[in-house]
């Protein structure tokens, strides 16, 4: 019993001497700017955020350039002819809307570490900004963003969830 008494006093005085008096924070009177921290943990630039999408538009260029999503073979960053022929489809419908941007993001599948698929997504992401300013888009309306493997279409661990998830998004933005 004297032994229960015993770690009980101590207990208590654990839980009290975690409730010293603190200094409390200094008090804030204006506004407080932080830096906004992107998908990898890195400080992200003003203009980078406070993006809104356009589904609308989205739709729309959908629609017309026939996908908003190019894909990827394991570890690579080429585009192959099928993404070539979408992303010049995308060119050709961001011609049209000058007023519109893009962040192009880029995806990785779940294999590999963090550091390497958020490396990937960005490979990924600027060959198809790299494509985009080829066909004429100016490369100051296009954003890169790289997700790596945080943000997966397909849940699962094969093939066919791996080669969905391997990919560039153009997603447009105000």
């Amino acid at each position: 019993m004297r032994k229960t008494f015993l770690l009980g006093a101590a207990a208590i005085a654990l839980v009290v001497s975690g409730c010293a008096r603190r200094t409390p924070p200094p008090e804030v009177t204006g506004p407080v700017e932080t830096a906004p921290i992107g998908p990898g943990g890195e400080v992200v630039a003003p203009g980078d955020v406070e993006l809104t999408e356009l589904p609308a538009q989205q739709a729309d260029l959908v629609a017309k350039a026939g996908s908003d999503t190019v894909y990827f073979g394991t570890d690579e960053h080429i585009l192959d002819t099928a993404a070539q022929a979408t992303l010049a489809a995308q060119a050709r419908w961001l011609l049209e809307n000058p007023n519109v941007r893009a962040s192009i993001e880029g995806h990785a599948d779940e294999r590999g570490t963090r550091e390497y698929n958020m490396a990937l997504g960005e490979r990924r992401a600027n060959s198809a900004k790299n494509f985009l300013v080829s066909q004429g888009v100016p490369a100051d309306r296009l954003l890169v963003t790289s997700w790596g493997k945080e943000r997966p279409v397909a849940i699962g661990s094969n093939e066919e969830a791996w080669a969905q998830n391997r990919r560039a998004v153009t997603v447009l933005v105000r």
